[in-house]
């Protein structure tokens, strides 16, 4: 069973989960969804809603407390979690770049297997991040980074991440969005290179910044740990009084106040 190739459909059956330290805070209660091989499909609602618990059990990080999670019809305890974690491409937004060079920090993602140059160069433009490095001086691929380094903006270390994601050439892609604001030119050019990451594997987008997931196949509403809403973009925003309406329009007010702010700063 373990050289089973996956295709890439995740289904949750009636899912329900509290965290072994805290068991008597549920986090999901009785979740169903489905995400189709080369669906993307986002998660929102607001904090705590149990979002990122479910990029977390798909890694089988954690077991659901009961119920059932299918990846292609198999339930998931049955794929020994280090098979799995291969065909699964992991993008934290808010990412840990290591002090090495940016070939190193996008290399890591093969984890041990040996990845060359030339695709090193392939996932950089799929990620929308071989034109920024090739403008880094004369050291491009070999210039060195570090997590707390200003040589990146938080929308080049964003790109460089996706990249990393890519390189094992994963069957299922989990982001886990940042919640920090990007300006519009970065949020552009990270939403170009996730759309292009998404083109053939099923995604799971945790959803913070929801301008992010218009182009979803599939937007799923959590408020504690339960469905409330679900459809594309245009369908959700046609529920009168729905959450994702007015998670949408609290979001456009905070990106106005975030622009008036940068602008008071300016003239200071």
């Amino acid at each position: 069973s373990q050289k089973r190739k996956i295709k890439g459909d995740i289904e949750f059956i009636n899912v329900h989960f509290a965290y072994p330290s805290r068991k008597d805070v549920k986090i999901l209660n009785g979740l169903s969804f489905t995400a189709r091989q080369g669906e993307t499909v986002a998660l929102a609602g607001s904090v705590g809603c149990g979002k990122s618990t479910c990029i977390q059990l798909i890694q089988r990080f954690y077991e659901a407390t009961s119920g059932d999670i299918l990846i292609d019809g198999v339930p998931i305890r049955e794929y020994d979690p280090y098979i799995l974690r291969q065909h699964i491409g992991v993008v934290s937004q808010e990412p840990f770049l290591f002090s090495r060079t940016i070939r190193e920090n996008i290399r890591f993602g093969k984890q041990g297997q040996i990845a060359t140059d030339m695709e090193i160069e392939q996932v950089a433009k799929q990620a929308n991040a071989h034109d920024f490095i090739e403008q880094l001086g004369k050291t491009k691929y070999d210039t060195v980074i570090g997590s707390g380094d200003s040589q990146l903006s938080g929308g080049q270390k964003q790109r460089v991440a996706i990249a990393r994601g890519l390189l094992r050439n994963p069957v299922i892609l989990l982001l886990d969005e940042s919640t920090s604001a990007l300006d519009y030119e970065s949020e552009r050019s990270v939403q170009d290179a996730l759309d292009e990451a998404s083109k053939g594997r099923t995604t799971i987008v945790v959803a913070h910044r929801l301008s992010t997931v218009r182009n979803a196949d599939k937007i799923i509403v959590l408020d504690k740990g339960k469905i409330i809403e679900q459809g594309t973009h245009e369908t959700l925003m046609k529920i009168e009084n729905g959450k994702y309406c007015e998670l949408v329009e609290l979001q456009k007010l905070q990106n106005m106040n975030d622009i008036e702010d940068e602008e008071r700063e300016k003239k200071t």
